[in-house]
């Protein structure tokens, strides 16, 4: 068993397909599938499951992970050790729901490239249950999701709360809803509504918010980040937690401003979710405390 074998099944997993893996890593693509397919053939496992659209880990494959990680990490601890000086650059992929990418995401990384200034740090968009599975899959090493107080906490993630927050209107200075201090749910009902597509976190709030009321959905979207500039153009309004909204370029510039839902008491939470492993990269471990460090910053007065 050679290191770069465990690095090629890592890279694999990473980017979810062979032929991006054999891009990165500047290989043919049949010399990585042979590589991989001795590896597999000397621990007597499958560790991908090959499919047309990608190749993605095995449930073999996902109890070996944290195994072939802390190789890998105990490899890059010893070359470290030695003072070699081309250690091996790691890459730490964030998913995130787009919930709060201004005003915690970038600082947070921004922090964490200023002290590992050899690690890339890929950050995806994509729905919460994607993100999920591709934690579970090792894809991902974070991931940023949204929460509604009172719901299950799911069992398979260690979950760390980042921010908490309230739902809010999201709309233009200029709109008439941003006149009064809060805006009522019958408000909501005689305007356009840019909604969040059905997988998310406020799609679901929305549609609870609004007990089978009819509103006037106008338009749907993928996250929070296209919603308020939507709402910036002056297509309507939406609905996001507080905290995705504060501190962002274009409120801040004046661009766009929320009102609090009239008598409403639920809270949203920013999570910071990992899969249970024995052994997690030391990478993705510091990344994880910057996350937590800036939350707690901004929690106490930064946003």
């Amino acid at each position: 068993m050679r290191t770069e074998q465990l690095e090629y099944i890592a890279a694999v997993t990473r980017l979810g397909s062979l032929r991006r893996a054999a891009e990165e890593l500047r290989l043919s693509q049949p010399a990585l599938s042979e590589t991989v397919r001795n590896l597999e053939r000397e621990l007597g496992v499958d560790l991908l499951e090959r499919k047309r659209s990608g190749a993605t880990m095995s449930t073999s494959g996902r109890e070996l992970l944290p195994h072939i990680i802390g190789v890998l990490d105990a490899v890059d601890r010893l070359r470290a050790a030695a003072g070699e000086q081309h250690r091996i650059s790691r890459m730490v992929r964030v998913g995130t729901v787009n919930a709060a990418t201004v005003p915690l995401l970038i600082p947070a990384v921004r922090e964490f490239r200023a002290a590992h200034p050899v690690t890339q740090v890929e950050v995806v968009a994509a729905q919460q249950t994607d993100i999920h599975r591709t934690l579970l899959e090792g894809g991902f090493d974070l991931g940023l999701v949204n929460h509604l107080a009172g719901d299950d906490m799911p069992a398979e993630f260690e979950s760390t709360e980042l921010l908490r927050g309230r739902p809010v209107v999201c709309v233009r200075p200029d709109s008439p809803l941003a006149a009064g201090p809060s805006v009522s749910v019958d408000d909501l009902l005689g305007v356009p509504l840019i909604g969040m597509r059905s997988g998310y976190v406020m799609h679901r709030y929305v549609h609870r918010l609004l007990d089978g009321r009819a509103p006037s959905f106008a338009y749907s979207t993928d996250g929070a980040e296209m919603g308020k500039l939507m709402v910036a153009e002056g297509l309507g309004a939406t609905v996001l937690p507080d905290f995705s909204v504060a501190g962002d370029p274009l409120e801040r510039r004046g661009a766009l401003t929320y009102r609090p839902i009239s008598g409403e008491t639920t809270r949203v939470l920013l999570m910071l979710r990992r899969r249970r492993a024995d052994s997690v990269p030391q990478a993705a471990q510091d990344l994880h405390e910057v996350f937590v460090r800036t939350a707690r910053e901004l929690g106490t007065g930064g946003r």
